[in-house]
């Protein structure tokens, strides 16, 4: 699955105008997150058209980067996204970075990895329901 990484300065108005743009050229977000240093934020957004977003937000300048990320869905249920998380990392897989949100009744928890290839062979044998960008239309 693609991810938006946007790279926005902390001020104000560096966020709204991203969601402005998103907003005009009609992609709808599906889950996004912020995480942020002194000088700049990261957005991280799952949406609906994550290539036509990315093109449009590069031509209005913004530093804007696509990123693979793995989405499973899960029972929404105490303890199923620990279990999730310590599957993948007995396979030797180390998680960078993780969000979660609620979808349809069931958890999705969205991560990026070190090693995709091992992550993916993971989620197939744990029997986990990966998730694409289709999923959420």
């Amino acid at each position: 699955m693609k991810q938006l990484s946007i790279f926005i300065e902390n001020k104000g108005g560096t966020l709204i105008r991203v969601l402005d743009l998103l907003s005009k050229a009609g992609i709808q977000i599906i889950a996004s997150t912020v995480s942020d240093t002194q000088d700049f934020g990261i957005y991280r957004v799952l949406c609906n058209q994550p290539q036509a977003a990315f093109l449009m937000l590069k031509e209005a300048g913004i530093n804007v980067q696509l990123t693979d990320v793995f989405a499973i869905s899960i029972d929404d249920q105490p303890g199923r996204a620990a279990q999730a998380v310590e599957q993948i990392s007995a396979a030797g897989v180390s998680i960078l970075y993780l969000y979660s949100f609620l979808w349809k009744g069931k958890g999705v928890l969205v991560f990026r990895v070190d090693k995709q290839d091992v992550a993916l062979s993971t989620i197939h044998t744990a029997d986990m329901t990966q998730l694409t960008t289709s999923d959420f239309a």
